[in-house]
């Protein structure tokens, strides 16, 4: 059985905060499952046994190599998509985290090309974006800074 197809993905995303108004994005290669070469914030699917805090944590210092200082939950939004011919759903918890920048790196460079610092007013065009990203954005916009 495939999450996302046979049965509702739970997928744990997150905008990794510097505290003073930036967030991180990594820019997505072609080993990433789907829309490569967009610049996303980050996230991983929910597995059997672990809880959502062990995978935000867990995410972050794979993706990124740095801890959670905090988190806070934004919200939540169901996602369906159509991937390689099937469509999926997914259901997305959404976080606020607080991450050091200085020892932010990229943890996953096979899955990552760059990794990149933005702001609201400096976010690449909507073209760039992970097609699910300015959503969230437009979403969380207020509690992002």
């Amino acid at each position: 059985m495939k999450k996302g197809v046979d049965f509702v993905g739970i997928s744990i995303n997150y905008f990794c905060m510097d505290g003073k108004g930036r967030f991180l994005m990594a820019k997505r290669t072609n080993n990433c499952r789907d829309e490569w070469g967009k610049w996303d914030t980050g996230g991983g699917g929910l597995e059997v046994g672990d809880t959502i805090e062990e995978t935000l944590r867990k995410e972050i210092k794979e993706e990124y190599c740095t801890d959670v200082l905090s988190f806070e939950f934004l919200g939540h939004s169901e996602v369906f998509r159509e991937h390689e011919g099937m469509k999926t759903h997914w259901l997305a918890m959404q976080y606020k985290v607080l991450v050091d920048p200085e020892k932010v790196a990229n943890g996953e460079p096979h899955k990552f090309s760059q990794l990149e610092w933005f702001t609201l007013d400096s976010l690449p065009p909507a073209s760039e974006l992970h097609s699910q990203l300015p959503k969230a954005i437009e979403r969380y916009k207020g509690k992002l800074n």
